[in-house]
């Protein structure tokens, strides 16, 4: 077990941005950035006996100050949308930026992966880990309460990134973090991930418009193109003549895990080519899987990424639960510490 520190770049307002490389026994290296708290690159080993990155990524530094398609990014106060930007807690109505059409997406501007945060790293007894941390004030990007968060990434040696989240605010307020990293097992430079399988251990979705904003319905998935309760490749239904996949372009919605706070397995991807299965466990009740349906961007190492060159499996709360009584609700009450897990789990067979 190992942490390496190093120069990332400097940024626009004169920062010096830094990498922090953890890595295992097995060879496998995660390198976060303390800028977003980013996950840059995700070497896992393969059936060749070599290492390949299955995470998505920028050409430079300086690219993650903007990172439209939030590759590797922690999102934050409030992942995923919130429809008409605005929301009513304890009475009081609280407006955000309408930056998707009239909702509010990923609490931009200034969403928590366009941030420098502290970092301190280490080694414990579950591996090499980097802790970052940040302060969200009162108001910041139109939420009530100052939010302290900490995140840490831990390396196991099992092949497992552990993802913790520690929230607390001084007020009421909403919190739904996630990690929004891109998923390609077969190498972020491999073209798309049609062909890779996945299977998500979730019976019901939420239905969305064609804004994507949640209808408030739990559906069952049987019998449509969201049915991935057995394996089966990304492509075989992604453009099936079907509402839900029309309104997204391809997969983007929200699967009901059901998890109820305890850790459980919500999906598993595998490249066949590569032999890397990837399993992604959470105590959180929902999960975005994502497919990059509109990705057009030069990215890391001199690859161009198009439409579907990764997958998103974005553990959280489900979409605009604010606006939902039958959701599960992100609301944080003052005072009380919200810890969550997710973990991506890597073998190789």
């Amino acid at each position: 077990m190992a942490v390496e520190k190093k120069v990332f770049g400097t940024f626009s307002d004169g920062s010096t941005v830094h990498t922090y490389t953890l890595t295992n026994s097995s060879g496998m290296k995660a390198v976060i950035s303390d800028y977003g708290a980013n996950i840059i690159e995700l070497w896992v080993p393969n059936n060749e006996g070599g290492l390949t990155d299955v995470v998505l990524g920028l050409a430079k530094p300086e690219d993650y100050e903007d990172n439209g398609p939030a590759f590797g990014a922690v999102v934050g106060r409030h992942a995923n949308r919130i429809a008409g930007a605005s929301f009513v807690l304890n009475g009081k109505e609280y407006k955000l930026a309408a930056n998707d059409g009239p909702n509010n997406l990923h609490s931009k501007p200034g969403s928590y992966y366009q941030r420098m945060w502290d970092a301190e790293a280490g080694e414990s007894e579950e591996g090499a880990y980097v802790t970052l941390s940040l302060v969200s004030p009162d108001g910041d990007q139109g939420y009530p309460g100052t939010l302290q968060v900490e995140l840490t990434y831990t390396l196991t040696e099992d092949n497992s990134l552990i993802l913790t989240y520690h929230l607390i605010s001084d007020q009421d307020t909403i919190a739904n973090m996630t990690n929004h990293s891109y998923f390609n097992l077969s190498g972020h430079d491999s073209g798309n991930v049609l062909d890779q399988y996945v299977t998500i251990f979730a019976e019901a979705v939420t239905p969305s418009d064609s804004q994507l904003i949640p209808t408030g319905e739990i559906r069952p998935v049987k019998g449509t193109p969201l049915d991935f309760t057995e394996r089966k490749q990304i492509g075989r239904d992604i453009h099936a003549d079907d509402e839900q996949i029309r309104n997204g372009g391809g997969f983007d919605h929200n699967f009901v895990l059901g998890q109820n706070g305890e850790m459980g397995l919500a999906a598993v991807m595998e490249s066949e080519k590569t032999g890397i299965v990837m399993e992604v466990s959470t105590d959180l009740p929902g999960m975005q899987l994502y497919t990059a349906n509109t990705t057009e961007v030069d990215g890391k190492n001199g690859v161009h990424y198009e439409p579907f060159c990764g997958a998103c499996f974005e553990t959280q709360f489900y979409p605009d639960s604010v606006h939902h009584e039958n959701f599960p609700s992100c609301v944080l009450k003052a005072g009380e510490e919200f810890i969550t897990s997710t973990v991506f789990h890597f073998e190789v067979k």
